[in-house]
């Protein structure tokens, strides 16, 4: 047995406001780490070693989602025999809304195609990434996962062929993310969820992301302002987060660009035109949760170019 090698996944923003489950960008923190070594006692894949997730997690490969990425993976690249354990050390919270489970996947596969000497590219492992998290919740889409695992700014086009493409980020970008340690199960805030939309609605949505595309590669903040409104989800996921409508009052007020949703709540992010103004904006939204007493996290980043890493 080897001390093989160790990987981070950040954690990352899904939607973005406008650009529900085909939008996501990636921050440094908070974040899992997988580590993957060969042992030559065991045959295939086996979970050795769990920590932060409070007996969460299962050990069994086919219902853990690093468990199911690696090997999915394993299988792809004719290795599924070889005798490889991961440990799982999980560095931020569930249900958070901030891709846990995609950035467990994302370090599992990195891992494994590290410890093999890399066969494939990192964009290649993409889909076995989104398999890993589609054990999570069900769905398979990148909007989590290709921020994760390749950083940046990510716009999927079309989730079942993951025609995924990476977008410019504007200079001195800041997002700021707040955590209120409440609880909004993914099932419930997609049940939530109308599939009815009105041509209006269509209209301006569609709008607002063409809009955010030609913003971020003009770097155009004036625009990407404009353009950072959701129309159809917010309104409906909104009354499932306590104090939704003050935080982001709270963050427009500070002069964020924008403030919605992180993925399915409850966590709250905004951007902002640096680093001064995001930590001003987050510490506003952190202000509501504390007056309300609820606890909160707050989370400053610039946008994560790097996504996954080797530690």
């Amino acid at each position: 047995m080897n001390s093989g090698v160790k990987v981070f996944a950040p954690a990352s923003v899904a939607n973005v406001a406008c650009g529900f489950d085909i939008l996501g960008f990636a921050i440094d923190k908070p974040g899992d780490e997988i580590i993957a070594r060969f042992n030559n006692s065991i045959s295939g894949l086996q979970i050795s070693k769990i920590t932060g997730a409070k007996g969460k997690l299962p050990y069994a490969i086919e219902k853990n989602t690093a468990g199911v990425a690696a090997q999915s993976l394993l299988e792809h690249i004719g290795e599924a025999e070889r005798g490889i354990e991961i440990e799982i050390h999980k560095k931020m919270p569930f249900g958070s809304g901030l891709g846990s489970s995609a950035a467990s996947a994302a370090a599992a596969v990195m891992a494994i195609n590290e410890l093999l000497r890399r066969p494939l590219s990192k964009r290649e492992l993409l889909p076995f990434a989104v398999i890993g998290e589609q054990c999570a919740d069900g769905s398979y889409h990148a909007d989590n996962v290709a921020p994760s695992l390749l950083g940046g700014i990510q716009l999927i086009r079309h989730n079942p062929s993951l025609d995924v493409h990476r977008l410019p980020v504007p200079k001195g970008l800041y997002a700021s993310v707040v955590y209120p340690h409440v609880q909004i199960l993914t099932k419930d805030a997609r049940d939530v969820l109308s599939d009815v939309v009105t041509l209006e609605q269509c209209i301006q949505q569609t709008g607002n992301i063409a809009a955010l595309v030609v913003a971020l590669y003009n770097g155009d903040l004036d625009l990407l302002q404009r353009a950072l409104e959701d129309v159809i989800v917010e309104p409906q996921r909104s009354k499932l987060i306590p104090h939704f409508a003050e935080v982001k009052d709270a963050a427009l007020n500070q002069g964020a660009l924008g403030c919605s949703i992180s993925g399915a709540g409850p966590s709250i992010f905004a951007l902002s035109q640096n680093s001064l103004v995001a930590e001003n904006v987050g510490i506003a939204m952190q202000n509501i949760f504390q007056a309300a007493k609820i606890e909160s996290q707050l989370f400053i980043s610039p946008i994560n170019q790097e996504g996954t890493i080797l530690c």
